[in-house]
């Protein structure tokens, strides 16, 4: 069962047993890609890629080749140098065997797998970025031509620099030349791509985006399910697919962009050189081949050349809200917080979460940990009052219970007496069944929030507290997933014996649902099991002053409205 399902079904328990008791217990590849493929404007058209049939993509259905001939300029394996661009936030190695990115490693993140920072090309690929040009009946691969680079020395940027060009050209005769230049900011993860293919004047480009991000968590086993491509068509919306479910096919646009995604890290290309991308700048589609590394395939963007000239933007970088959302485009959706229904709902919840947690962290020098540890207990104090209006709400509950069983007695087969009475004893007495579940339900969305600000909040990787190594994986221990178990039977237990006569299937209950929480908790991220044990260990206090209470109720006459 995936994380995020099992986590659904412990709210569902959780959520069945307080309502439940609440109103029982008032107290308490195939191997062939497509040869044709029908586009947007409803063209069926045909193209080759590299040695493989390739589909043209919508907008280029006038390219439409005639033969599968594939024309390799390169007739032995070229001479390769490698180029490196290092800014404060990264390092990027470039080889000049085809202008590709062999290596973009992210200075102000570790690699929690192994030493170093993070590395976004995963081991075994060819890499980021090798082109092939669709001409007409032609394919020419351009992913290994030999080009030469200016300035061959590299790049190095500093936080006062300005935007600095590497760029690479390929002239194999004075009839065709392709040039890509790369533009980089120092403080930036978005880099600008712009270029020209000379001598001819409208081809279609295919840019490769590789075969997905490298592991870079401690677990690559809970990091598998967030592996995917991203894509979003501008009529259809975000689509994504598991990598390790992925199939090859051809996704037709025209699209915004597409993207590999990580668990906290993304490379993605967008159409157009700003946040909103002219019609002629869209994507022409994806192409999803197989590949060699186990449990991926190889993802292409597509774009027509018109007049010679392209250009795109690269984002190659982690997975932070603000920096996503500047790129337009609903970038920041790429990894979106929860299934589709529950994002209007969660995504407030998420974002006033993480202001807090920021705030705490920042102007309180707080670590994340202690952060949480605050937060949990700031919970409990703010919903104060909206607890104790339920716990009154339940003692009179409590109390109204003889009433209600005698009126049911009475009035059992007089259906409208025994609603009218009823009526007349909530006027009375405020008897509301449910009446005690609402307060009790309102910490419920910032615990489903947290549970998706732990999962996908790059803040928050990797951060240690006391035996944790890291608040957004599991507790290597499990001693919190214990701890919070233990601390629910104890606020069950509390209740249950401030109550004269109980049900044997509330104490059923009470030795079930913590082991039943136990198992689902586990391997939820620690942080998350984090707050929730301290805010139910901030629970206790207010557990025994209402048990208290509760027991001074006993043998009264149930309280009228008039009496608060």
């Amino acid at each position: 069962m995936k994380t995020e399902a099992r986590f659904l079904l412990a709210v569902m328990l959780m959520l069945g047993v307080l309502v439940g008791t609440n109103r029982l217990f008032p107290p308490v590849v195939p191997d062939v890609v497509p040869d044709s493929l029908a586009g947007e404007e409803g063209d069926t058209t045909a193209a080759a890629s590299g040695v493989a049939d390739l589909p043209t993509l919508p907008g280029t259905a006038q390219q439409q080749p005639t033969t599968e001939e594939t024309v390799d300029p390169i007739q032995a394996p070229p001479a390769e140098d490698f180029v490196t661009v290092e800014g404060p936030l990264y390092r990027y190695t470039f080889s000049t065997a085809g202008a590709r990115l062999i290596s973009g490693e992210l200075l102000a993140f570790d690699a929690l797998n192994r030493g170093g920072p993070v590395e976004l090309v995963p081991d075994g690929s060819e890499g980021f970025l090798g082109q092939k040009l669709v001409v007409g009946s032609d394919t020419v691969d351009l992913s290994r031509a030999p080009y030469s680079v200016e300035p061959a020395g590299g790049l190095r940027l500093n936080e006062n620099s300005g935007p600095q060009s590497l760029r690479f050209t390929y002239q194999p005769s004075d009839a065709f030349a392709f040039v890509v230049e790369y533009v980089f900011e120092p403080n930036q993860y978005t880099v600008a791509v712009s270029g020209r293919s000379m001598g001819v004047d409208r081809a279609l480009l295919l840019t490769d985006l590789g075969a997905g991000l490298a592991f870079a968590e401690a677990d690559s086993a809970l990091e598998v399910p967030s592996m995917a491509y991203v894509y979003n068509h501008q009529a259809n919306g975000i689509r994504s697919e598991i990598l390790e479910k992925a199939e090859p096919e051809v996704v037709n646009g025209p699209l915004l962009w597409g993207a590999f995604r990580s668990k906290f890290f993304v490379v993605a290309l967008l159409a157009g050189d700003d946040e909103e991308a002219s019609p002629e700048d869209l994507l022409g589609g994806l192409l999803v081949q197989p590949s060699p590394l186990v449990d991926r395939v190889r993802v292409a963007a597509a774009q027509t050349i018109a007049g010679g000239d392209y250009s795109y933007r690269l984002y190659l970088g982690p997975q932070q809200y603000a920096l996503l959302s500047s790129l337009g485009q609903d970038m920041q959706e790429v990894n979106p917080y929860g299934w589709r229904f529950f994002r209007p709902i969660v995504r407030p919840f998420v974002s006033l979460i993480m202001t807090v947690l920021n705030f705490l962290h920042d102007n309180l020098s707080l670590g994340y940990g202690w952060v949480l540890i605050v937060f949990g207990v700031a919970m409990r104090v703010v919903l104060f009052p909206l607890n104790h209006k339920a716990m009154r709400a339940q003692l009179r509950n409590m109390a109204v219970q003889p009433l209600v069983q005698e009126i049911q007695a009475k009035h059992k087969d007089n259906p409208e007496k025994l609603q009218k009475e009823m009526m007349k004893l909530y006027k009375e007495h405020g008897f509301n069944p449910l009446a005690g579940c609402l307060p009790m339900l309102l910490p419920w969305p910032v615990l489903i929030a947290l549970f998706f600000v732990f999962q996908n909040t790059i803040e928050l990787r990797g951060v240690p507290f006391l035996w944790l190594p890291d608040l957004s994986a599991k507790d290597p221990l499990y001693l919190l997933p214990i701890i919070m178990a233990a601390s629910m039977f104890l606020i069950q237990w509390i209740s249950l014996r401030s109550i004269e006569q109980t049900n044997p299937q509330m104490k059923m209950m009470m030795y079930i649902m913590p082991p039943m929480m136990l198992v689902i908790f586990l391997n939820l991220p620690s942080g998350l099991n984090l707050y929730y044990a301290t805010a139910n260990i901030a629970t206790l206090p207010q557990q025994i002053w209402i048990a208290g209470e509760r027991k001074k109720m006993r043998g009264q006459p149930p309280p009228k409205l008039s009496d608060d």
